[in-house]
This record gives C-alpha cells, structure tokens and sequence, in this order.
C-alpha cells in the first residue's frame, strides 16, 4: 500500500473509461453530483507532471493513477475547474479534468487504436462532403473549407477526394497514410485532445489543420457547424440545440487549449 495520501473522492464518476478511445463520451444516466469536500485546491510539481492537490492530498483518477498534466499552464487551468465549483461537484463544468481523466487511464494504453479512430474519420471526413445547394451554403462551405482541404495536400501531402451530397466517397491509400502520419503519437493528453477535435468537428481535417498551427480554433469550430449554423439562420434553433452546440464547444475549446500549451503553437490561417 503507498503511503502518499489520497483524496476520499472517487473520480469515476467524472470520466468514464469503458471506451478510452472516446474521451467526450458521458454518462447515459443522470446520478446526484457528489457534494463538494475541499477548501483548498493547489498543483504541485512530481513525477508525474504537474499535480491537482486538494487540501494538500493528491487525486487519482478512475484507474487510480495520479491525476497530474503536462504543464503548469494547464495545470492552473485544472485546478481552476476545481476551485470553481459550488457546494457540488459538476464533471460537465470541468472539460479538461475529463479530458485528462480519459488520457490517463484510456487513451495511454491505447494510443494506436485512437489514432487510427482519427484517420478513419478522414476517411469520411466533413470536409471532403460538399453540398449541392442553396447557391449561399455552398459558397460559405467552399470559403471555410477549401483553404484547409488545399493545406492538407500542400503540407501533409492529403489529397482528399471530394463529392457532393452524401454518396461516399472512397480516399485515396496515399490520403490516408499522410493522414496517419500527421495524428500526434504522444504525449496520450494531446492524442485525446486530437480525437477530441475530430469527434467534435466531424472533420480529421479541421482537427489537424488546428494541432499543426495552420487554422485557429475559432475558425475550425465556425467550418465544423457551418451547415447547421445555415438552417439556423433560416429557421433559428431551439434552446436544446444551442445548449447541446455550447457545450460540445466547451469540450473542443478545452481540446484546442490543450493542444496550444502542448505544442507551442500560436493561431494561424491556412494560406
């Protein structure tokens, strides 16, 4: 048994681990949120990285490793999560401590699988479905889009066959090893960050073109959800479906700041 002390506070309530490659997955069943049980929320620097402590005590994740990220810049963000919260502990409100969660214990030992889930995704990827009408949506998509499809052949080396509608389409082997090639191999919190702008986006395209600095994070998240920002311009949009967008938002927002701290990268626009 090691004698480091532990928070009482069972994680496994905050991120699931079932799927590891699925970092964003939550929780079909609603459950009572655990009351709040710290004062003080402080980080420390170990051998793990940069640690959340709560009261003085380290917290383990689900699997029971140390809950700990990469840098100090993140690590301020985390313990942020966990100063913030009320009487109760709410895991929707805390994107990066899930995210970190799901790294940990899931994405850390399945680093191919997860990698491989994002060049699958560029296999049907957003961005290579074009629309064939309205004359508007397709000349916003073919604004958005078009710049990052042309990055990707330039500076990865992808030549993504597009099509309109949805009749698949079938990319080529050399598109998907450039793909492949371009997907962050470590560290496990910048994989699932990765995956996370996939899933999110719908695009392997988008999520890569803002993990390799050639797209800021407000102009992937504009191209990921420029049909449905099109009909709800035409037919506005119900407040079940802007509190769904927001809070996919927040977990991709979290995955780019991630992402920035992890590699260095500054925003920038696909020339």
């Amino acid at each position: 048994m090691s004698d480091e002390p532990d928070t009482p506070f069972d994680l496994g309530a905050l991120a699931p681990t079932e799927r590891p490659s699925d970092p964003t997955r939550t929780p079909a069943a609603k459950v009572e949120l655990p009351k709040r049980f710290y004062t003080d929320v402080a980080t420390a620097e170990g051998p793990e990285g940069h640690e959340l402590r709560l009261d003085g005590k380290p917290v383990r994740t689900p699997a029971r490793h140390l809950l700990a990220v990469p840098t100090p810049g993140l690590a301020a963000v985390l313990a942020a999560e966990w100063a913030a919260q009320g009487e109760r502990i709410d895991p929707a409100k805390m994107p990066l401590t899930r995210l970190a969660n799901a790294a940990i214990d899931g994405v850390a030992g399945e680093i191919e699988a997860v990698r491989a889930d994002v060049v699958a995704f560029a296999g049907s990827d957003l961005l290579c479905y074009r629309p064939d009408g309205p004359e508007g949506l397709v000349a916003r998509t073919n604004a958005l889009w078009n710049p990052v499809v042309d990055w990707a052949e330039r500076d990865l080396g992808a030549r993504m066959v597009l099509a309109e509608g949805v009749m698949p389409v079938e990319q080529e082997t050399q598109a998907m090893a450039a793909i492949a090639a371009a997907v962050p191999a470590d560290p496990p919190l910048l994989v699932a960050a990765t995956h996370v702008l996939t899933t999110l986006t719908g695009s392997a395209l988008l999520a890569l073109a803002v993990v390799h600095g050639a797209l800021d994070f407000e102009t992937a998240w504009t191209s990921a959800n420029a049909d449905e920002d099109w009909n709800w311009s035409l037919w506005g949009a119900d407040e079940e479906a802007v509190a769904r967008r927001l809070a996919r938002e927040a977990d991709a927002r979290t995955a780019a700041l991630v992402v920035a701290e992890l590699t260095g990268r500054g925003d920038a626009a696909p020339a």
